[in-house]
């Protein structure tokens, strides 16, 4: 036998004990965090670049690809990156959040280890630290279905991804101080789509493409269409869902969606645009899709906003439903899991409020306004160091008692079942997001929410994702199964309310360590405030 037979019958072999291990692939990537100078609204403006990017590179990946970024701070502020929808299973020590994490210092590194276990769809990261999240620093995470795994939808020609958002003029540093004495952010400045004021989409004419649509601002909910077009909504945040046609959709902050677009008109350019909603005052970006091989313009007026708000937005909202009989990342139906028939273990009603504390204005949870520890509560947790976080601060309901401030932790226990009910009582749009966890959005409603309200819950087949809008004036409930062991936060994504305290972390505990609930700190574990010192 010859030696060039020999060698391919040891790599057959190799590939084969690869194959037998089963072992998913590993992706590893080097970023570099530095300032620069770009005008995305026609006025120079220091924003945060990712390998010179902006926003910064696509982590395109698979179902549980393991990821190993190394991440290099060239800020002169500690800085970290959140996966944002990204559930970290049985790992919150990648979460990339402070109550989590010790930030990464300037001029230093950290390399992030963690898995997109047994998840598809379309997310996003983002700065978790200070005010970052206001000069950029995001980026799209796109996850694919593992080869041979099906997708309840024809496979589109193509995909692009759209990060939409509202923006700043004002350098971050500064936005942030004004909240630091007390203040509140002006109106944003403008839209961006992908980081400019306008975008192109180019596709061939009969052929059907993907839009990953996420809002990425600030604050701003926004509307989105395109002339001419309607969309099939097939994934929310992981779900494959009930695939109805649309005209146009909202898109909440920190929201992420997928969209089929088939180009079935006449070949020239049709407008897309996003346009908030919710507020006073309207800010609308606009961008093309283009037929490919036509040199005709856009005409017309670029497609209205739907008419009215809160009536039209959430009748929109429950129609987007589980497909029940389509599976996620795994083959197995995503309808199996019977989720309405399960018995609720804990309820909580979690009502949001925007108080004067000392003078300044805060933004609370039940009352409780949250502030940073130096020391991350998931080390504090795991090293046993008492007075870093209270457990009692945060009670299960609202009460009248003055507004105070603390470093707050809801205590839920593994396999835990909750009812979540988010009372808005204030004017203003809310939005919640869960690290760790995707949850069933089992009812919208006006006013205030009630025991009797249970009987409109959507218990056969509402969607899962990991940020629920809560409308002004009104409720929102979830439900979520508590099979994530980790210390999670639990956000505003209006990243002002966040800020200043409308946050907090749920502690899902079990008294039995074991590494088929949780993996151990990372060897390279960063370690500040109280833990300085210790040893894993």
């Amino acid at each position: 036998m010859s030696l060039i037979h020999l060698l391919l019958g040891a790599l057959a072999l190799l590939r084969c004990s690869v194959t037998v291990k089963g072992e998913s692939p590993y992706k590893f990537y080097t970023w570099t965090v530095t300032y620069g100078i770009i005008s995305p609204l026609g006025v120079p403006q220091q924003v945060i670049l990712i390998n010179g990017q902006f926003p910064g590179p696509k982590l395109d990946v698979v179902t549980n690809d393991n990821i190993i970024l190394n991440l290099i701070n060239k800020l002169d502020q500690p800085f970290l990156l959140t996966w944002n929808g990204i559930k970290q299973r049985k790992n919150s020590w990648q979460d990339g959040v402070l109550g989590t994490n010790c930030p990464i210092q300037p001029n230093s590194n950290f390399t992030y280890k963690f898995q997109t276990k047994d998840q598809i769809g379309t997310y996003n990261y983002f700065p978790s630290t200070a005010f970052h999240k206001a000069a950029g620093g995001f980026g799209a995470i796109n996850v694919y279905a593992r080869p041979g795994i099906p997708i309840p939808y024809p496979l589109p020609v193509a995909d692009f991804t759209l990060l939409i958002g509202d923006w700043f003029k004002t350098n971050h540093k500064t936005l942030q101080q004004r909240l630091d004495s007390g203040g509140t952010l002006p109106f944003p400045d403008g839209l961006l789509i992908n980081g400019q004021t306008q975008t192109t989409i180019t596709g061939d004419k009969g052929k059907t493409y993907m839009l990953r649509i996420s809002n990425v601002g600030l604050s701003s909910s926004f509307n989105f269409r395109i002339q001419g077009h309607k969309m099939i909504v097939v994934e929310v945040e992981g779900s494959h869902v009930s695939q109805n046609p649309y005209e146009s959709l909202d898109i909440h902050v920190g929201q992420s969606l997928s969209v089929l677009v088939t180009l079935d008109q006449s070949p020239k350019d049709y407008y897309i645009v996003a346009s908030t909603r919710f507020v006073s005052s309207k800010l609308s970006v606009t961008g093309l899709l283009r037929y490919s091989n036509s040199d005709v313009s856009a005409s017309g007026d670029p497609p209205a906003l739907p008419p009215g708000e809160l009536v039209w937005s959430m009748r929109q909202a429950r129609s987007f439903k589980w497909n029940l009989t389509a599976n996620a990342a795994r083959p197995n139906p995503q309808g199996s899991y019977h989720y309405g028939l399960i018995s609720v273990t804990k309820s909580f009603v979690f009502s949001n409020s925007a108080p004067l504390i000392n003078g300044k204005q805060r933004y609370a949870v039940n009352g409780v306004s949250y502030v940073n520890s130096e020391t991350p509560l998931k080390l504090a947790d795991y090293f046993g160091i008492s007075g870093v976080f209270s457990t009692s601060a945060i009670q299960s309901f609202p009460s009248n008692s003055a507004a105070t401030v603390a470093t707050s932790v809801v205590q839920t226990s593994l396999h835990d079942f909750l009812e979540i009910v988010f009372q808005n009582n204030e004017k203003s749009m809310q939005s919640w997001h869960l690290d760790g966890y995707d949850f069933w959005v089992v009812g919208f409603g006006s006013g205030q929410w009630t025991p009797e309200k249970r009987q409109l819950y959507n218990r056969a087949d509402a969607l899962t994702r990991h940020t629920t809008q809560v409308y002004p004036n009104s409720w929102t409930t979830i439900l979520v199964s508590l099979d994530n062991q980790g210390m999670w936060n639990m956000r505003s994504a209006i990243w002002e309310r966040q800020y200043s305290g409308q946050q907090f972390y749920m502690k899902v505990g079990n008294p039995v360590q074991s590494l088929a609930n949780e993996y151990n700190p990372p060897d390279n574990l960063l370690l500040c405030g109280k833990a300085v010192g210790r040893h894993v």
